[in-house]
């Protein structure tokens, strides 16, 4: 293998992938990124058995080959280069990479490609359910949505996003048992048949990284291919497949968590609203993150924040809201609400109660009526 390619093109190419790199495997080949000439361009591919990254990058080839080569060492070398042209060319005896850029010149050990699991790629013609959705609208849904998947993977089921195709309605569902976060969105084009399926959060998190990283042109989206027989979920981009074993379970049926009406709706600024819990939060951190939030109607009517440490004293933030119904209090955990208003892009947001008891509401003001955005948070009981 003899190939030239850009320092930045690399660097680029390489911090994409990495993220798929396992780091404790007991596999030694999944610690390493394969480097792969394709089509007059360099792949680059990491995996980690849960998901896997195959990334092209614009190159020079003079000779076709492949290798894997350590995924850290690599990315620290490249990314200490000049932005300058990088010359590699491989001694395929030794598997031993040779990289040339300016006055730097490195070998770096390999292990044999022919090692390194087969990664799924894109074809177009590929005979799966796939649906095109605009790349935007897919990282706003993700990021309103996966934060709030539970990070215990002693059960796999509330780890993933439910993601669900009915027509042209494309809906995305997560939980950790304490909240959870709705969001649907219309598609320009129908789905050929409907499904649902639950994908790993953290496979969602790392394509809106990458959705904000590549260069995407105004006609382009992101193709999700459903490969049920696989099990597995494909998204392609320019210049970019993420592939992700879907989780296989029952996700609970999450409309019956989500309260039909409420007694109290407070109606508020969400920057306002973000930055009192903010405040709040330093003095409930110490006291199980545990907030009163208290809704008195008037002209105006107030939200009041209050939060309490036996060690750091009291703060206590009050809000102007248009309120309808009655009075309550109710007592949250401050880190969900703040979580939920950093992800709230309208400028008002309406905020449900039932009682002190029962889940409260979030619901976006004035947002698109084609985007539905519903995020419930389960009260604590006051300390």
């Amino acid at each position: 293998m003899r190939v030239s390619v850009l320092q930045e093109n690399l660097a680029k190419g390489l911090s994409i992938v990495g993220r798929a790199v396992a780091s404790r495997s007991t596999l030694p080949v999944l610690n390493n990124i394969l480097l792969e000439t394709e089509h007059s361009q360099l792949k680059l591919s990491a995996m980690d058995m849960e998901i896997a990254i195959n990334c092209w990058v614009g190159a020079m080839v003079e000779e076709e080959g492949q290798i894997t080569v350590p995924a850290r060492l690599l990315s620290d070398f490249v990314n200490s280069l000049p932005k300058e042209r990088i010359d590699m060319e491989l001694n395929a005896r030794t598997q031993t990479l040779h990289l040339r850029c300016a006055h730097y010149e490195a070998n770096i050990k390999g292990i044999d490609a022919n090692e390194f699991p087969i990664i799924p790629t894109y074809q177009g013609d590929m005979d799966a359910p796939s649906v095109e959705v605009e790349p935007a609208k897919l990282r706003s849904m993700i990021d309103q949505v996966a934060f709030a998947a539970s990070k215990d993977d002693s059960r796999p089921t509330f780890t993933g996003v439910y993601t669900l195709l009915e027509g042209d309605r494309l809906t995305m569902v997560a939980t950790d048992g304490f909240r959870l976060a709705v969001r649907s969105a219309i598609l320009e084009e129908p789905a050929a048949s409907n499904l649902g399926v639950i994908i790993p959060a953290r496979a969602l998190t790392e394509l809106s990284r990458i959705i904000s990283t590549v260069s995407l042109g105004e006609d382009d989206g992101v193709e999700v291919i459903f490969t049920q027989a696989r099990n597995q979920i494909m998204f392609h981009l320019p210049g970019v497949d993420l592939v992700s074993q879907l989780i296989e379970a029952n996700f609970p049926d999450y409309k019956k968590i989500i309260p039909t009406s409420y007694n109290t709706r407070a109606v508020l600024d969400t920057g306002e609203f973000l930055n009192a819990m903010k405040v709040a939060d330093l003095f409930a951190r110490d006291a199980a993150r545990s907030v009163k939030v208290t809704m008195e109607p008037g002209d105006p009517g107030k939200v009041i924040l209050t939060a309490t440490s036996p060690e750091l004293g009291d703060n206590v933030s009050e809000i102007d809201a248009m309120i309808e119904g009655e009075g309550m209090n109710a007592t949250f955990n401050s880190k969900y609400m703040i979580d939920v208003l950093q992800i709230i892009d309208t400028p008002q947001v309406a905020f449900e109660a039932v009682s002190a008891t029962r889940p409260g509401v979030f619901r976006p003001v004035g947002g698109s009526p084609e985007d539905e955005y519903v995020h419930v948070i389960m009260p604590m009981s006051p300390r």
